[in-house]
């Protein structure tokens, strides 16, 4: 049964997300401020966290930065973002920052389950009782992706990614040295059928390409007008 962390400062917000998830099967946590939520994320683990923008003590953003820079297993928490703004330039920051989804207030709590399921089946791993066909763990010079563990290795050394940082990368890794357009990596890393915009998908390519040059490493190459592609990786 997954685990979703819901942080928000209104009682009757949480109500809501609570009683949408749990009719769908989802195991629940709460968090009243940021600074609960990020404690109860660091021991609990969850499985995502809906995270409310404006929060007292820590805001949303601040708890997702500092989640994203705690590193370990809680680094790689997916985050579903709720917000009553909707400016573009709002849903660009909380993507940059680490969030994998962003939903404006009022919203309808149908979505909200939709959206849920869609970011957690973004970074599921194979079940370990299914088999992983032989061509799903992917390798390229340095860089290595199993979608069974989900995880991702370059010259042994791990690297933690978001859902959508890992289906990004794995649709690069399945087509390497193509250039792809942000269509086709949109398509490639969301599994529901949905418009992104252009600088959502940049986004998240930025902070996949700050994770590996943390490391030395440039993997995924820009061709201005065109896309991306993944390099050699020698």
């Amino acid at each position: 049964m997954p685990r979703v962390l819901i942080v928000d400062d209104d009682p009757a917000i949480r109500d809501v997300v609570r009683f949408a998830l749990s009719r769908e099967g989802y195991a629940t946590l709460e968090a009243g401020d940021g600074a609960a939520g990020l404690a109860a994320a660091r021991e609990a683990l969850p499985d995502l966290i809906v995270l409310d923008v404006m929060l007292p003590e820590m805001d949303g953003t601040e708890m997702c930065r500092a989640l994203r820079a705690s590193g370990g297993a809680a680094a790689a928490i997916p985050v579903l973002f709720l917000s009553s703004r909707d400016d573009e330039v709002d849903r660009v920051v909380g993507l940059e920052i680490g969030g994998d989804d962003y939903l404006t207030k009022p919203f309808s709590p149908r979505e909200l389950v939709a959206r849920v399921r869609a970011v957690l089946r973004r970074g599921a791993p194979v079940p370990p009782a299914a088999p992983v066909p032989a061509d799903e763990a992917l390798r390229h010079g340095r860089l290595a992706l199993d979608p069974g563990t989900a995880r991702v290795t370059w010259d042994g050394r791990e690297v933690v990614l978001t859902a959508t940082e890992f289906g990004l990368l794995r649709t690069l890794m399945r087509r390497p040295g193509r250039v792809l357009n942000r269509d086709a990596l949109m398509d490639g890393a969301y599994t529901v059928e949905r418009v992104v915009s252009d600088r959502t998908i940049d986004s998240h390519v930025r902070r996949l390409r700050a994770k590996f040059a943390a490391l030395g490493a440039a993997p995924v190459e820009t061709l201005p007008g065109f896309g991306y592609r993944l390099g050699p990786c020698d």
